[in-house]
């Protein structure tokens, strides 16, 4: 990709100036305590790993080395840390921390909980959370600095507003994705009504899954009762979606399997689903679970654009493929 527009870069730095602004980080002394932001993060860093190289914190925190020695020597001096040559090379540096260090530690984190507690009153974390895994995302990706981010996935059943965020992450998704218009969130929107009508005259044959990536909402498949099927025995998949930045962590071919599961298991002979020749990486994780193409047709109306609309299946009794 190009260099960024003039345009853009103002946006950023303009989110910058506010962010920074609400946290507080320009107000002196960090969270009102007696440190400065620097000095916080050494202190957050040394307390996490003990021993620590002062060489892999430099790293870490991507500052001037002399910057760095002199953070830590006030640090040293208010026995909050303690420098050491490492044992195993006289040549490097390792940084402890005291109990004193540890204290204040402690202090930083009750302020910045209480103040992150006060920022969020009222807020939608939800798509809060969501959007800060997308910046995350975005910016970490082909950053050396980047730190290896160990992720948190649980599959749930859906809850009360749940399928009002289906909903909306569907319509805002595939309209930025593949240019569809609000015809699709209103069929969206009726395969949601159908499935909340499933779930109360055939409990027993329709489920649904949000997959969660450290407790934000980033992914969820449905699975209900074919009622266009000759034979009961037939269940549908329906509504795939995986969130932009969560892509990569194989959440579509998890979603998948628990579909494929809970429809043996709910006595489902076969399995269909719909989708459209454009959705290739949907596409991919069908393949891949075994779905074939059924039959396929020219849509002219199809959500603003001509498209092949596609209907995939499989046996449920073949073997244990992608379970």
């Amino acid at each position: 990709m190009g260099e960024a527009s003039e345009a853009v870069v103002e946006q950023v730095r303009a989110f910058n100036r506010f962010y920074t602004n609400v946290i507080g980080v320009l107000q002196g002394m960090y969270l009102g305590s007696p440190y400065t932001l620097t000095e916080g993060r050494v202190l957050f860093e040394a307390a996490r790993r003990d021993p620590l190289p002062a060489g892999e914190l430099r790293q870490v925190l991507d500052i001037d080395g002399g910057y760095l020695s002199r953070v830590l020597g006030r640090l040293e001096a208010d026995a909050l840390i303690t420098r050491h040559r490492s044992p195993a090379d006289a040549r490097r540096q390792e940084i402890r921390i005291t109990p004193a260090g540890h204290a204040a530690v402690a202090d930083l984190d009750a302020r910045a909980a209480r103040q992150v507690g006060e920022l969020l009153d009222g807020v939608d974390t939800a798509r809060l959370l969501g959007a800060m895994q997308e910046i995350m995302g975005e910016l970490g990706n082909g950053s050396a600095r980047a730190e290896p981010a160990t992720r948190v996935v649980v599959l749930r059943p859906p809850r009360n507003g749940d399928l009002g965020w289906v909903l909306q992450r569907h319509a805002a998704v595939y309209e930025a994705e593949f240019g569809f218009n609000a015809d699709f969130e209103a069929v969206c929107a009726k395969i949601l009504a159908e499935f909340v009508a499933f779930r109360a005259s055939a409990p027993q044959r329709t489920a649904g899954w949000i997959a969660e990536v450290d407790g934000v909402p980033a992914g969820c498949v449905f699975c209900v009762p074919d009622e266009a099927a000759a034979s009961e025995k037939t269940a549908r998949l329906r509504l795939l979606l995986v969130e932009p930045w969560a892509r990569g962590l194989g959440l579509g071919t998890r979603l998948v399997d628990e579909c494929l599961r809970f429809a043996r298991q709910a006595g489902h002979a076969d399995i269909v689903l719909w989708t459209y020749d454009v959705l290739a990486a949907a596409r991919r994780i069908y393949q891949a679970a075994g779905f074939t193409l059924t039959s396929e047709h020219q849509d002219d109306t199809a959500f603003g654009y001509p498209m092949m609309s596609q209907t995939w299946s499989r046996p449920l009794s073949l073997g244990q493929h992608c379970l």
